[in-house]
C-alpha cells in the first residue's frame, strides 16, 4: 500500500506512461507487469483508445488486476491529444481511480497506438516508455524521434520473434542505445522470464525512487507538428 510521506499528506502513486506504435505490445507490457509486481505493489491501469475500449477489455479478461483497477479512456481523436495536448481525461481517471480503490503505488497509463513521434506531457506521467518490437524492422530504432531518443526506457519487445523477421537484437539494442545517447533499453520478451526480471526491477527502483523523493520527471519533447485531415482551401 502507498505509504504516506510527512504527517498528512498522502503520496500519490508513481504515473508510468507506455507508447509506441501500434501492435508493438503495450498492452501486454502491462499485463506481464502486473501479473509479476501485483503482490508488492498497488496498481492501476488506465487505457487510452480512440473509440473503443479494447485495450481496457483484454487486460481484464486477462485477469491480471481487479476490473475496477483498470479504467478506460476513449479519447475520440489523435492519440498525442489525450496524453500530450489536453491531459484533462486521462488526470480525472487516474484520480478518480486513487480515489476509488486506495492509495496505489503504480499507475500504468498507456497510450493509445500511435506512430514514433508519440510522448506523454510531464504533467500526466512521472515517466515513460517507449515500446518497439523486432517485427517493426531492426533499423525503426534509427529513425529517432522523442519517444525513441529520450522516453526512460525503450523496450524491444516480441526478441522472441527476431529469428523469424531477419532481426540482429544484439544490434538493434546497441543502435538504440546509440540514438538514446546511452540511455537504458530493454530486450524483452514475455516468454523470456529473465527480461521480465529486468523490467521489474527498472519499475522497481524507479517507484522506489518516486518514493523518495529522488526521481524528478523530465520532458522528453513534443512531437512534430501533426494533423489527420486535409482542409479545403475556400
Amino acid at each position: 500500500m502507498a505509504a504516506p510521506v510527512g504527517d498528512h499528506m498522502p503520496r500519490r502513486a508513481l504515473r508510468l506512461g507506455v507508447a509506441g506504435p501500434v501492435g508493438t505490445g503495450k498492452s501486454s507490457l502491462i499485463a506481464t507487469v502486473c501479473r509479476n509486481m501485483a503482490a508488492e505493489l498497488e496498481i492501476g491501469v488506465v487505457t487510452n483508445d480512440i473509440y473503443t475500449d479494447e485495450d481496457a477489455r483484454f487486460l481484464r479478461a486477462s485477469g491480471v488486476l481487479s476490473a475496477a483497477r483498470i479504467r478506460a479512456v476513449e479519447t475520440g481523436a489523435c492519440p498525442h491529444t489525450a496524453i500530450r495536448d489536453d491531459i484533462t481525461m486521462n488526470l480525472i481517471a487516474v484520480e478518480d481511480m486513487e480515489r476509488d480503490v486506495g492509495p496505489l503505488d503504480l499507475v500504468l497509463v498507456e497510450s493509445g497506438g500511435d506512430n514514433l513521434t508519440a510522448t506523454f506531457s510531464p504533467g500526466l506521467v512521472d515517466a515513460q516508455v517507449f515500446v518497439l518490437d523486432v517485427a517493426g524492422g531492426g533499423d525503426v530504432v534509427r529513425k529517432g524521434g522523442p519517444g525513441i531518443a529520450r522516453a526512460d526506457l525503450l523496450a524491444v519487445n516480441k526478441v522472441d520473434l527476431a529469428p523469424y523477421v531477419d532481426v540482429d537484437v544484439d544490434r538493434m539494442v546497441a543502435e538504440g542505445a546509440a540514438a538514446r545517447g546511452g540511455a537504458p533499453v530493454l530486450a524483452l520478451s514475455r516468454h523470456r522470464p529473465e527480461t521480465v526480471d529486468e523490467l521489474c526491477a527498472w519499475i522497481r527502483r524507479l517507484a522506489g525512487d518516486h518514493a523518495a523523493g529522488r526521481h524528478t520527471p523530465t520532458d522528453p519533447g513534443a512531437p512534430a507538428h501533426h494533423h489527420h485531415a486535409h482542409v479545403r482551401a475556400t
